[in-house]
């Protein structure tokens, strides 16, 4: 019993304790994220400015401190578990669930620096317009284009969100078999479409493909229903393409 207690102590303990570690930070992350776009956005949407202004500063606020952070401990864990655990070592990368886990940590990734590169200094940007005009003062002018920008790297968040957990959980249950070929002209062909799919969204969202107004490429990104029907598509979409590609 003592040499089992003694186990979390060991590297095997160390890898269950970073795995449940990851899990929970995950879920605050991923869980902020959702109340943000599925809550919070159209919620703003109906209350009068002064209301929305509050609302910024003593709701928001708090909420924006646990997603950031919540989001670093979550790519922390990550690279410790990956350190930890002998299964993610180059050889399992190259099989159909390295493969998998691969992709959802390419998304994960992503959503990180979009938190941290974009939604976080925006959202400070119309936060402190939101307070100066509580104060008495003026907005912000750059307040409108910050928060636009803000709202389409969540909106992105978002729509990655669904495939991210598509690999990360479900890699772990998908059905392997002999019929998956994950030998290298299959890795590059899916990497190739993965890829190229991954830089075009993420490159709307920023506003490189057609700017930041509404509608034309950004439409999956106008409502929060736009974000998760484009996250569901995206979803199967990246199911198809591991379960065609890989297949013999």
């Amino acid at each position: 019993m003592l040499a089992a207690g003694l186990e979390f102590f060991t590297q095997s303990g160390a890898d269950f304790l970073t795995r449940w570690a990851h899990v929970v930070v995950g879920i605050a992350w991923i869980g902020l994220l959702y109340f943000f776009n599925l809550v919070q956005v159209p919620a703003f949407g109906e209350m009068e400015p002064a209301a929305r202004n509050n609302a910024m500063d003593k709701l928001t606020w708090r909420a924006l401190w646990w997603f950031r952070w919540a989001a670093l401990a979550t790519v922390v864990t990550g690279f410790l578990l990956f350190y930890l655990t002998d299964d993610y070592k180059t050889e399992f990368l190259k099989t159909a669930p390295g493969i998998a886990i691969s992709a959802g940590v390419l998304l994960g990734l992503t959503m990180f620096l979009n938190v941290w590169g974009i939604i976080w200094p925006k959202q400070k940007i119309v936060i402190a317009s939101a307070r100066a005009v509580q104060a008495g003062g003026e907005a912000d002018p750059a307040a409108a284009e910050a928060g636009r920008r803000a709202l389409l790297a969540s909106r992105m968040n978002t729509i990655y969100s669904l495939p991210l957990l598509l690999f990360m959980v479900g890699t772990s249950h998908f059905p392997y078999s002999s019929q998956l070929d994950s030998s290298g002209g299959k890795r590059a062909l899916f990497w190739g479409v993965f890829i190229v799919v991954w830089a075009l969204m993420e490159l709307s969202a920023l506003g490189f493909l057609g700017g930041i107004k509404p509608g034309g490429v950004r439409v999956m990104f106008d409502t929060h229903r736009n974000a998760v029907w484009t996250g569901t598509i995206y979803t199967v979409f990246s199911l198809l393409l591991f379960a065609f590609v890989l297949s013999t």
